[in-house]
């Protein structure tokens, strides 16, 4: 019965830092709890923010800012997930791109892959998920960083 009543503080505590988190305006909060040996909560509450910049200029500066941002514009719109060769994220967890720290990583940009070749690692709960190249090809984008949290279903690399 203990677990239950664990479980359900445990899910209190991660609503407080959520609230902490939106009261704050902060992007992302990390905390360990220690309960005794081989016993802890790890949780890292994070969000995406969206950043606004207004800038007010005379008419003439306004015209040629205003050019690159609707070139911008239809590549912002081609979503990552929805491209053919996206490979998405099976879990929530932490994105490593090398086996271990100072390694060199799984994958680049133009590198050929053969299906089944490891691509990355995501951790999750404290175990390391080596995530496989779905399908055979070349790595044509690299949508995360490493060390990111990255949520289920999200873009983690393009194959073509």
């Amino acid at each position: 019965m203990s677990t239950n009543n664990s479980h359900d503080s445990d899910v209190s505590f991660i609503r407080a830092l959520a609230e902490l988190l939106r009261e704050n305006d902060l992007t992302e909060l990390q905390v360990k709890r220690e309960y005794g040996e081989d016993d802890s909560l790890n949780v890292r509450v994070s969000r995406q923010t969206q950043i606004v910049t207004t800038v007010s200029a005379p008419a003439a500066v306004a015209a040629p800012a205003a050019a690159p941002a609707a070139a911008a514009a239809p590549a912002a719109s081609a979503d990552p997930a929805s491209h053919p060769g996206a490979v998405a994220s099976p879990m929530v967890g932490t994105v490593y791109l090398a086996p271990e720290p100072g390694a060199a990583a799984f994958i680049t940009v133009g590198q050929q892959v053969k299906e089944g070749d490891t691509i990355l690692i995501i951790e999750a709960m404290k175990t390391m998920n080596q995530i496989p190249a779905p399908r055979s090809g070349k790595i044509a984008r690299l949508l995360v960083e490493d060390g990111a949290a990255v949520e289920y279903g999200a873009p983690l690399v393009i194959i073509e």
